[in-house]
């Protein structure tokens, strides 16, 4: 069984730039609702992962561990481009017409409001700190599964899925594989109560799950290509469809997430493939411009 240090890799940012000019709305052609299904990740992340970032670097002065601090590190500065990543493709969405600035503005209240620092101090300042760190750890086996699905989604390929956002999801998913295990070992490393775990799996799926629904629905009911349509209204049947084409991930390998992660047992090491997540950054147009450049100003 493969443990958590004989998966262990350095982990570094890559400064990766992408060009969305041209894109579609639709850059599954003919397959609204399925890009859109993915589009959320570009009103969420943003704002969620310049979150992770935040709360991480409060939490790096409290860890006692040299190799965890390292990936904490390492996580951070993948984090930080993921959010820009996602900050463009969003912006696209904007210029294109898809005005879904009343929903970011929701998502900016929930990551800021919410979940932010609320002004506490001692112990009950730590307390909120690991309660987030917790959240985190949760929100991350899931990102850790959607990018094992992107990486292994023929069906993306077959429906002629634009290039560059493939790319940009393909190479994102393949660093969340890449550090799969950090929010969670980070916990551990700070608190690791097991019921505290599944609270925040409790807490965070169906919150994930509410803000996927209503995305989707935003997404699509703002699509100017969509207006007058029938497709400007979500149907689950739509989603049913999408998922049974492997289009989007299907509603079995999120309840498995779920139910994986209940285990007392249960470690990110153990689930996911480093080896295809390399492989894939080896191959990436993005990740390859990104090395070059580095080893350009070298």
């Amino acid at each position: 069984m493969t443990t958590a240090d004989d998966d262990r890799i350095a982990l570094h940012a890559r400064d990766v730039r992408f060009d969305f000019t041209g894109l579609r709305t639709d850059w599954i052609p003919g397959e609204p609702f399925a890009s859109h299904f993915v589009d959320v990740l570009h009103l969420l992340l943003p704002e969620g992962e310049r979150w992770f970032v935040d709360v991480f670097s409060q939490a790096l002065p409290l860890v006692r561990d040299d190799a965890v601090a390292e990936d904490v590190r390492g996580f951070i500065g993948q984090e930080a481009v993921h959010a820009a990543s996602h900050q463009g493709a969003l912006d696209h969405l904007l210029e294109a017409g898809v005005d879904v600035s009343r929903y970011v503005e929701q998502v900016e209240w929930i990551f800021h409001e919410l979940l932010g620092d609320r002004g506490l101090s001692g112990d009950e300042a730590r307390e909120w700190l690991v309660e987030r760190v917790g959240l985190i750890a949760a929100i991350e086996h899931f990102t850790a599964v959607l990018g094992e699905w992107v990486l292994d989604s023929p069906a993306l390929d077959a429906a002629g899925a634009d290039a560059e956002m493939l790319d940009m999801l393909r190479w994102h998913g393949a660093e969340e594989v890449e550090h799969r295990s950090v929010a969670h070992d980070l916990y551990t490393h700070l608190d690791g109560r097991y019921l505290r775990r599944i609270r925040s799996m409790a807490v965070s799926g169906p919150a994930l799950a509410k803000l996927w629904a209503d995305g989707v629905a935003q997404l699509c009911a703002r699509d100017p290509q969509l207006r007058g349509t029938p497709r400007q209204k979500v149907r689950l049947r739509d989603y049913l469809r999408a998922a049974r084409r492997g289009l989007v991930p299907g509603p079995w390998l999120l309840a498995r997430a779920v139910l994986t992660y209940l285990s007392p047992r249960f470690h990110p090491a153990r689930h996911g493939d480093t080896d295809a997540a390399v492989a894939y950054l080896a191959v990436s147009p993005a990740a390859r411009r990104a090395e070059e450049q580095a080893d350009g100003a070298a």
